[in-house]
């Protein structure tokens, strides 16, 4: 006897998946305390092309990797995680 899957916690009520942009901007502040940033024009970039990108969920998701893409984006050491090729190169 299958057992009913229960909805991914984005299609479930019960779950709140968005994050303020008073949170994301915590976040990513303090994500850049201890690690290497790239300047705010290649953030702005980066940022760019995550919100075309068919990959990103909620807003702020990237569903290839689970990451925040704000905060990935602002990091320099991380790369686009799409598959196959960074879209970010």
């Amino acid at each position: 006897m299958m057992k009913r899957q229960e909805p991914c916690k984005g299609c479930n009520d019960q779950y709140d998946v968005k994050i303020s942009d008073t949170k994301m901007a915590r976040l990513v502040e303090i994500a850049s305390h201890s690690r290497p940033t790239v300047q705010d024009e290649e953030y702005e970039r980066r940022l760019s092309i995550c919100s075309a990108c068919p990959g990103l969920q909620y807003g702020t998701t990237c569903r290839y990797c689970g990451c925040l893409v704000q905060v990935r984006a602002k990091l320099s050491e991380s790369t686009c995680p799409f598959p196959y090729e960074s879209q970010w190169a």
